[in-house]
């Protein structure tokens, strides 16, 4: 989906002028930088706008280096965020203050930092997320857009570093407008050392908007989503295809989300009595009431977001545990509207499968809550998304078997959950790579409800009561939604760039691991995913990391390799066909020979068709129940093989009326291939990849040939399921 993300900073000040204790302590020792006078940035460079697949590995000791199970801590802590917010849920306002406490981990000194203010995306039209919503010429998923006096904004009021006043102003690191406020400089007054530490004191306010995308309001339900201002990324040589110390930091793009450090945050959300509060984390103790208003105390150690939500609609929340090998266990809850009551049992059911699941299939699930949220009707733009520990769903009031909308909420819950590994533990770089997120996280869904038999349900209460009930296989859906004739846009680039949009990120990257699975086997390819989980979780891998653990951990190189080559790295269209078969008899041919006599003789058509003749009688005779399509001449069968786009491993399939089959493989770079047999019998039909290894394929109708008209497939009813599948996808996808 894209349905996402937020996990809450916590905590942490420094010792001496800048300091604190507590979290930090845990962390490691932190250098304290004095206040010394002003300085100006040293210009480190920004990651560059148009970006997208990194090709080379990162450095084994990228981001610490892999995290063992001995560590202190899950992840190496970056940054620490500790946060008061008040919600005033009559005007969707937030008063917020934070202490963010950032270390430098590069070794020169860092006179400015950056922060994102992402919800400065819905303050207007001039947004560089409004401006390409705007020129795009289409919607945010479902279509709601924000009214006159809906519009949502972020304001800093104060920033100081140990007690002096920071400056600040607006950026572009990807040339956006002018207007766009949503990545902001902070110059230092003190510079931050190679290694040191520094503390930041924020205040600030949020409008919430109307929820068209994410976040925001509607009614008395708020779904709060990106909004308190966080620190970019510093990354250095090693990390993700960086050759120098950089800033990633990107502006809010439409088609993007997010890439942050992983830290801990420490999140108190005070609101009226009333409200149900749900957020990423660990609610501390009981909520503390003071003049009618409950603070609720969230904290959450080596995540990189935190999101919450508050509502006083909320029914009484569904409760659950979850224990699995290797996890902590798991407190798990649904938070419902009443009229949605019907899809909670359904949404925990999906969460606790999902946490079984991923568990086993990837690696322990680290963390001890999982909160779903199913936001209210007319709220739906805050459903399916993703933050730590916290995720949102979709919601039904009536949820049958075999619908449309019972496979929305099960897929869209599986697939926000599975955001927490492939987005959350797993934190990839959701601007530049968002293949690593959406489309792995996509693969791994479909690959979900494939061993639990899932089918989707493509009919409606009331097509089912005329019996009207098709069901497609997830696989099939996914290649269904890929553009497969003419890809623009490698499934490795950038979220903001694409001319075909974000869908192709979801269905044609599950299609391409797919396509690699079939090839090399199911437990392989869950191999390479394990290590890549080993390797990589609590740390930022790039689309060079992931190829890399692949081809190791599943012993298949040069297969892995082919593939991101092709459909990674760029986008190669499959399109194989069987061009032409025939299969005819090899019978007497006319023509002069020498004789028993040793004289030529001339065998005239005449002699021939009657020989032919008198052989086939005979035949018959003794072959009374011979199958059509035998004799006593043998049959030569010759497949015409045609290849319109990149090279792929093919099997070509053609069986015989005599019950006899041939397999061939073709496995070169030819444009076309022809293959030939000489048999006892004639050929039925040529097949080609008659195991569907290929779903990347333009189409499986030209895959085969037969002797005999066969038009079933012309017939076949709702062929693709074209319109629905768009339904589906208005569901499951987009950024």
């Amino acid at each position: 989906m894209a349905v996402r993300k937020s996990l809450i900073r916590s905590l942490a000040l420094a010792a001496g002028v800048l300091c604190t204790a507590g979290l930090l302590a845990q962390n490691a020792a932190v250098t304290v930088t004095p206040i010394p006078q002003p300085a100006t940035d040293t210009g480190i460079p920004f990651a560059v706008p148009h970006t997208g697949a990194v090709s080379t590995p990162s450095a084994p000791d990228a981001w610490g280096g892999i995290r063992s199970d001995s560590a202190p801590t899950l992840s190496d802590r970056v940054v620490q965020y500790e946060i008061e917010a008040k919600l005033d849920p009559d005007k969707h306002t937030i008063e917020g203050k934070q202490k963010l406490t950032w270390r430098n981990r590069s070794q020169e000194p860092v006179r400015s930092v950056y922060l994102h203010l992402y919800l400065n995306a819905f303050e207007g039209e001039g947004s560089t997320w409004q401006s390409e919503l705007r020129h795009s010429g289409k919607s945010f998923r479902s279509g709601v857009a924000i009214k006159e006096g809906e519009w949502g904004h972020q304001e800093l009021r104060s920033v100081t570093q140990g007690g002096a006043k920071v400056e600040w102003s607006f950026v572009h690191p990807d040339g956006g407008p002018a207007t766009d406020h949503t990545v902001v400089k902070l110059d230092l007054p003190a510079p931050v050392a190679a290694g040191a530490s520094t503390t930041l004191d924020i205040a600030f306010f949020d409008q919430l908007p109307r929820v068209m995308a994410r976040t925001g309001y509607f009614g008395s339900f708020h779904l709060v989503g990106q909004w308190f201002p966080k620190i970019g990324v510093l990354e250095l040589p090693g990390e993700r295809g960086a050759t120098a110390v950089r800033w990633n930091v990107h502006e809010f793009h439409k088609d993007s989300e997010f890439y942050a450090d992983f830290g801990s945050y420490d999140v108190r959300i005070t609101a009226p009595k009333t409200y149900t509060i749900g957020a990423t984390g660990e609610l501390q103790g009981a909520p503390v009431e003071a003049n009618g208003l409950l603070t609720h105390r969230y904290v959450q150690h080596d995540v990189h977001d935190f999101a919450w939500t508050a509502d006083k609609r909320t029914a009484k929340p569904m409760v659950s545990t979850w224990t699995g090998a290797g996890s902590p266990e798991v407190k798990v809850t649904v938070l419902y509207p009443p009229e949605f009551e019907a899809s909670a049992a359904p949404a925990m059911k999906a969460a606790k499968d999902s946490l079984t699941y991923f568990s086993n299939t990837l690696g322990p699930y680290p963390y001890k809550t999982l909160t779903v949220v199913i936001p209210p009707h007319n709220a739906g733009e805050a459903g399916g998304m993703e933050y730590p520990t916290f995720i949102t769903a979709e919601g039904f009031d009536k949820v049958e078997p075999g619908t449309v909308a019972q496979y929305a909420l099960d897929f869209v819950t599986i697939h926000e959950f599975g955001h927490g590994y492939f987005y959350g533990i797993l934190a990839s770089n959701e601007f530049e790579e968002p293949m690593l997120d959406e489309g792995l996280n996509d693969y791994w869904d479909n690959r979900m409800a494939r061993a639990a038999n899932m089918t989707v349900g493509l009919s409606t209460p009331f097509l089912k009561k005329i019996g009207f009930a098709p069901t497609m296989k997830p696989f099939d859906i996914e290649r269904a939604g890929t553009p497969r004739d003419e890809p623009a846009d490698n499934v490795g680039d950038n979220a903001y760039e694409r001319l075909q949009g974000m869908n192709p990120i979801y269905s044609r990257t599950a299609t391409t691991m797919r396509d690699l699975e079939a090839r090399i086997g199911k437990d392989a390819l869950e191999r390479g995913f394990k290590e890549y989980y080993r390797r990589w979780k609590f740390r930022h891998p790039s689309v060079a990391d992931l190829r890399e653990a692949l081809a190791e951990g599943t012993g298949q190189r040069a297969v892995v390799e082919q593939v991101f080559a092709n459909q990674i790295y760029k986008t190669s269209k499959i399109d194989d066909r069987v061009a032409k078969l025939t299969s005819e008899e090899e019978l007497p041919l006319t023509g002069t020979r020498v004789g028993k006599d040793g004289k030529w003789v001339e065998d005239k058509q005449e002699d021939v068709d009657k020989k032919v003749e008198e052989v086939r009688k005979a035949w018959d005779k003794a072959h009374p129940d011979a199958k059509p399509g035998t004799g006593p001449y043998p049959y030569r069968t010759t497949v015409t093989l045609r290849r319109y786009g990149a090279p792929v491993p093919q099997t070509v399939l053609v069986k015989f009326a005599d019950g006899s089959s041939e397999k061939v493989v073709w496995n070169d770079d030819r444009a076309w291939a022809k293959f030939t047999w000489v048999k006892p019998a004639k050929a039925v039909s040529a097949e080609l990849d008659p195991d569907r290894l290929h779903y990347l394929d333009v189409s499986k109708l030209d895959d085969s040939h037969t002797m005999k008209a066969d038009t079933s497939a012309s017939r076949r009813w709702g062929s693709e399921f074209a319109a629905i599948i768009q339904l589906l996808f208005s569901f499951i996808a987009t950024v």
